[in-house]
């Protein structure tokens, strides 16, 4: 027999034993057993999930569980977040900078709500493109440069974890200033990251398991070896303060929030996932409330342990300078382990969540056609150019203007998703309050950082909207006569 289901065609036929077999248009078939006993027919439908822009039907024995999800999200915060930002952190606000991670873990968990409640309402890989796109279907210029930038959002976390990833490498050998081979052991991290996300899904899935587990372990016992060799304690280091003001604290809290953005990689998985209605809200706040545990834990351990001199001259890699003087060459070892598994799982978290709706966005008619083509299932050629255009800006900037593009990147965009889940709260079954709270603060966020490279750095600040000048001229002219869909 043969159904039409509400708003898109299912087609239901019996087959043998009293099963049945059920495709939807795009023929994605499914078996599906007797229930309790009966023949095919209606009693086949309670079988199949019917919500509003999502597949009817999801294939079984996905790639990736809870673990891997985590993973994935933890794998693109971790990397780039307490080895990218303690030694910036420390020069600004000293024994604060614990105080600021978790204003900042606090700005990610209310976008993380928005995000949520969006992914699990349209379960779409596009992600924070998509989910602004089917928002305000009416708006195809809006659409085109959100989706641009968001991809060069992750792009610019890409060139983060991969310019920490080779301070790290090479801080031990006697080239460790040089720029140049800083930049190109960079390169070559974001090769192999690349050729593992292009080999297989399954297979970049165990990696960052094992990545991302590992460093874990690595990270709680440096934080805690770092806490039993202190030489001083918070109280007397908050004595030996000079007041800090809220600003410089706040600012520091918008920075961080680049260390957080991971989270939204486990939307784009969506199609490799089990259940999303209860994995993607566990993932996320999961990973959420593991990084800020890491990064508090291993800001006290270093504040206390290490000189805030020390952490400031070699800001790059701070850690594994400091924990040399304190724990001998062991501890410097094992700190840049934790470090090279951290920003290499982020490397390759980022590369999977991102590439795969740079491919939607590309689909859609807002970036070059090629980019959309998948090779089993494997967006190969945005994989690709999405290395491609990272490795250019590790050529072009600098730790400290790559890791305020990107915050000052994903704090407009969360602003925007903010906003869309505020529109259609009633759907989502969102709260007004948080979705309010959350875009005001993402928008604070947003202007502190802006208003902090005015006064200090106004020649990065000239970059960033350069930067930002070619992105929303790339979306305008891929947007031109684009029809609301």
């Amino acid at each position: 027999m043969y159904i039409n289901f509400s708003q898109e065609t299912l087609l239901a036929r019996p087959i043998a034993g009293g099963a049945c077999a059920v495709a939807n248009l795009d023929d994605k078939r499914e078996v599906i057993p007797p229930v309790n006993g009966h023949d095919c027919g209606i009693m086949c439908l309670m079988r199949v999930v019917n919500t509003p822009n999502s597949n009817i039907i999801r294939k079984r024995n996905k790639a990736l569980g809870v673990p891997e999800l985590i993973a994935i999200a933890l794998g693109g915060m971790v990397g780039g977040g307490i080895f990218t930002i303690l030694g910036i952190s420390v020069a600004m606000i000293g024994v604060f900078t614990p105080l600021a991670i978790i204003l900042g873990g606090i700005i990610a968990s209310l976008a993380a709500y928005s995000y949520i409640k969006l992914g699990v309402y349209y379960k779409d890989e596009g992600a924070t493109y998509s989910f602004y796109k089917k928002t305000f279907p009416g708006s195809p210029f809006a659409a085109s440069l959100i989706g641009w930038w968001v991809i060069f959002g992750y792009i610019s976390t890409m060139a983060l974890y991969a310019y920490t990833f080779a301070s790290y490498a090479i801080s031990g050998f006697a080239f460790a200033d040089s720029e140049w081979v800083r930049k190109l052991v960079a390169g070559a991290v974001i090769l192999v990251f690349t050729l593992i996300n292009v080999w297989s899904v399954k297979g970049m899935g165990k990696i960052e398991d094992i990545m991302v587990y590992t460093k874990l372990l690595i990270l709680i016992i440096i934080s805690f070896v770092l806490i039993n060799n202190s030489n001083t304690t918070l109280p007397v280091l908050l004595e030996n303060t000079e007041v800090t003001g809220i600003l410089p604290i706040l600012i520091v809290a918008s920075l961080t929030f680049v260390a957080y953005e991971g989270f939204q990689l486990v939307i784009n998985a969506v199609n490799e996932m089990e259940y999303p209605e209860r994995n993607i809200p566990t993932a996320i706040y999961s990973a959420i409330a593991l990084a800020i545990l890491i990064y508090v834990v291993i800001s006290i351990g270093a504040i206390l342990a290490i000189p805030f001199e020390d952490i400031i001259q070699n800001e790059e890699y701070a850690l594994a300078a400091g924990a040399g003087d304190v724990i001998g060459s062991w501890g410097t070892n094992l700190v840049i382990l934790g470090a090279l598994l951290a920003t290499s799982s982020a490397i390759s978290g980022t590369v999977f969540g991102a590439s795969r709706q740079m491919s939607v966005i590309a689909k859609d008619g807002y970036l070059p056609e090629i980019l959309s083509r998948r090779i089993n299932q494997i967006p190969v050629y945005a994989i690709i150019s999405m290395a491609i255009c990272a490795f250019l800006l590790v050529l072009a900037g600098s730790l400290q203007l790559i890791l305020e593009f990107g915050s000052v990147t994903f704090l407009l965009v969360s602003a925007l998703m903010a906003y869309a889940n505020h529109k259609v709260r009633g759907l989502t079954r969102s709260s007004s309050l948080i979705t309010i709270l959350a875009l005001v603060g993402l928008i604070f966020g947003t202007v502190l950082i802006l208003y902090y490279e005015f006064t200090n750095q106004p020649q990065q600040l000239v970059f960033i909207g350069g930067l930002y000048i070619l992105l929303t001229l790339g979306s305008w002219l891929y947007s031109r006569g684009k029809s609301s869909d």
